[in-house]
């Protein structure tokens, strides 16, 4: 076995969704699987402890980030990022070039990598496939990310093809650059909207000998039916023996249609991003919306938990929603934390059920059941 392998257990006969097993130096990981987003070194404002015992398995650091605060050099004679955060389960580590890209005029591609001005001080950098893949060996993650062009949204063909290109051509060079063999390297997709690069890019990208693939450039600012148009493409030509990630996604109806369009690993910002904005993620039959936003005057006298038959740390020791509304309104920290191990417990939790329905060939009438009443 190598550093990172997939093993599928089973397909839902009635959709194709996949239920695996992600293996790795740091532990075996139950797919489909939603990986919390820690991106300088931390989940914020929730403690390894915390995060595991809500059921995380696999989080995230990001390379730009720790590439330049507080540099890789010092995470590794810390003795990697496990060690560093305290951290004992599975991490990726992305490779920097979302971030790099969405700096816009502040930086600059060429055919060897990306020239970039840092958000933090102004200085100039430099990054580059063998470079991002030396800062990632250097952190210790147990998954890399191949160095990648993020396409923007909306851009035109030429600019798409001569791009995704690129992406290939640096995929060629991150994989040369992997030397490790306590971790592993997985590719990214690419394409932008166009479904003939999509094509090309998810047989190029799953004929290399990458650990697992990756769908990037979604979720980007297009409609969520091209979205899902995309993904579809993609996934239809990527290798089955090998895990599927599909990149910065995370609302729960994203979830689900990307599990029903083959995708076996997930990660967003965004619940622990609207539990700071004071929102509680709930089901559908909960709030149609899936959302509880607790500023709301409605929970001013709710002496309910944040949800019935939710386990998490808040709803269990029954801090209500009046409670959780006090503590938001007076900015109090408290509450952020309460509602971002709630939301993480609910996305955990939430995965959990979808794997057995698959396990149970009754996928499609789990999505049904959601969908029947959620209003997004």
């Amino acid at each position: 076995m190598t550093a990172i392998d997939y093993e599928l257990i089973h397909k839902d006969k009635f959709t194709g969704a996949r239920a695996g097993i992600l293996h790795t130096p740091h532990g075996d990981f139950l797919t489909p699987i939603f990986m919390p987003v820690g991106t300088q070194a931390t989940v914020k404002a929730v403690s390894p402890d915390e995060l595991e015992d809500l059921g995380a398995g696999i989080i995230l650091g990001n390379t730009y980030h720790l590439f330049l605060r507080p540099g890789a050099d010092l995470i590794q004679k810390a003795g990697g990022l496990h060690k560093f955060m305290n951290w004992s389960r599975g991490i990726l580590t992305d490779s920097g070039g979302f971030q790099v890209f969405s700096l816009g005029e502040l930086r600059k591609i060429s055919e060897d990598g990306v020239t970039f001005r840092s958000h933090i001080d102004g200085t100039k950098k430099f990054l580059s496939p063998e470079i991002s893949v030396e800062t990632q060996m250097k952190l210790g993650s147990d998954i890399m990310m191949a160095f990648d062009e993020c396409i923007p949204y909306p851009v035109d063909y030429d600019y798409a093809k001569k791009s995704t290109e690129r992406t290939h051509r640096w995929a060629e060079r991150s994989l040369k650059a992997a030397t490790s063999k306590t971790q592993g390297l997985f590719g990214i997709c690419q394409g932008g909207m166009f479904s003939d690069l999509r094509e090309e890019s998810a047989k190029i990208i799953g004929s290399m000998n990458f650990a697992g693939c990756a769908v990037g450039g979604l979720s980007v600012g297009e409609s969520k039916e091209m979205m899902y148009q995309m993904l579809e493409v993609s996934t239809k030509f990527l290798p089955e023996n090998k895990a599927r990630y599909l990149m910065g996604v995370g609302t729960p109806d994203h979830l689900i249609e990307g599990v029903l369009r083959g995708i076996d690993m997930f990660d967003c910002v965004f619940p622990t991003r609207v539990a700071r904005n004071g929102m509680a993620m709930v089901s559908p039959k909960t709030s149609a919306s899936g959302r509880l936003v607790m500023k709301n005057s409605a929970f001013a006298e709710d002496f309910s938990p944040l949800e019935n038959d939710c386990d998490c740390y808040a709803c269990r020791n029954n801090f209500t929603r009046a409670y959780v509304r006090h503590l938001i309104r007076a900015e109090e920290i408290f509450g952020l934390r309460l509602l971002t191990l709630h939301n993480l417990r609910y996305l955990q939790k939430f995965m959990s059920e979808m794997r057995q329905s698959i396990l149970e060939d009754r996928f499609e009438k789990f999505r049904e059941n959601f969908f029947a009443d959620y209003k997004r």
